[in-house]
């Protein structure tokens, strides 16, 4: 009970209530919600502060920016979608911030839209040199280990894709990638697909924030490869991983294709099943399908590989996971 009036009294004032109903439909930085707003910022940063000690927000930095989005416990996003929901959809004041905010998320895309548009030739270049991704996205979906999850996380996400095809499976949809350019991009796709669940940050896959056997299922899509200790980002994957979840890794097979260290800034030129599924083993989970994708196209030159791994419903302490 006390939660619950902590919450309402945090929500009950004017401005709180619509940074609520904001945040409620997109994650936004404190320069965001004061072009909304038309609010001082360190007005708004109070306000902030005190959603975020009332458990409502969740606060997370990526450079120099600052973000904010709905809080991620058990309650807390729960009652400030309640809050939303009952908000009268033709009050003015909420008509205005919601045009505003539509305004900030157009800009946003457009800065995503530029930054794709310079780096397209280079990703194309890429994807010409082995299977259409459909085909890599339809197998790693058929290896998703069951109908429904509680959480899943993408690390490396890059554009947020696996984000994209995954979050529908998931009641909670993480991604985390060091690049911001990439993560505005990321952003703005998610956006656009109306998926208020999936949610980007700014972290090191080596290191990651989240606790022990906090997700059901984790990706790693075409990362491995650009990696200096790929083997670390496996056992950083396998720590945050629930018993009886499952770790997802698709990367290229072994290959000669040397410019694409020059290139692309691969540090490694594939690996060998055997490679990835050793280090599995090493992180504690235990390979449970591997699947090949060879060429498929004329310029088509890259093999690539998945591999499926599971940790032990009865390792650690962590919260017991959907997979089975």
């Amino acid at each position: 009970m006390e939660t619950l009036l902590t919450g309402l009294r945090a929500a009950g004032e004017p401005t709180r209530l619509r940074l609520l109903m904001l945040l409620a439909r997109s994650e936004l930085t404190v320069s965001e919600l004061t072009q909304i707003l038309r609010q001082s910022q360190p007005r708004v940063s109070r306000h902030l502060k005190l959603l975020c000690e009332a458990g409502l927000l969740d606060r997370f930095r990526e450079g120099s920016w600052v973000f904010y989005r709905l809080a991620t416990q058990i309650g807390g996003g729960d009652l400030v979608q309640f809050l939303v929901q009952a908000l009268p959809a033709d009050d003015p004041v909420v008509a205005r911030d919601l045009e505003r905010l539509k305004s900030v998320k157009e800009a946003r895309a457009e800065r995503a839209a530029a930054f794709f548009r310079e780096n397209a030739d280079e990703w194309d270049l890429i994807r010409a040199l082995y299977v259409p991704e459909i085909k890599v996205e339809e197998a790693l979906s058929a290896l998703v280990p069951a109908p429904r999850l509680d959480a899943i996380l993408d690390l490396g996400t890059g554009t947020g894709r696996m984000l994209e095809i995954f979050a529908d499976k998931a009641e909670r949809a993480e991604g985390v990638d060091l690049s911001p350019e990439m993560l505005a991009f990321a952003r703005t796709r998610l956006d656009d697909a109306g998926l208020s669940h999936a949610h980007v940050r700014q972290g090191d896959i080596f290191d990651l924030t989240f606790v022990d056997g906090e997700f059901d299922l984790v990706t790693l899509h075409q990362v491995l490869h650009y990696l200096d200790d790929p083997a670390a980002s496996i056992q950083e994957a396998a720590r945050v991983l629930a018993p009886g979840g499952r770790l997802l890794i698709a990367d290229f097979a072994p290959h000669d294709l040397d410019f694409l260290r020059d290139e692309q800034a691969h540090r490694r030129l594939g690996f060998a099943k055997a490679e990835i599924s050793d280090w599995c083993r090493s992180a504690g989970l235990e390979v449970v399908n591997e699947v090949a994708l060879p060429p498929d196209g004329d310029e088509a030159k890259l093999t690539v590989l998945i591999w499926a791994a599971e940790k032990s419903a009865e390792t650690g302490s962590g919260k017991k996971g959907a997979a089975t």
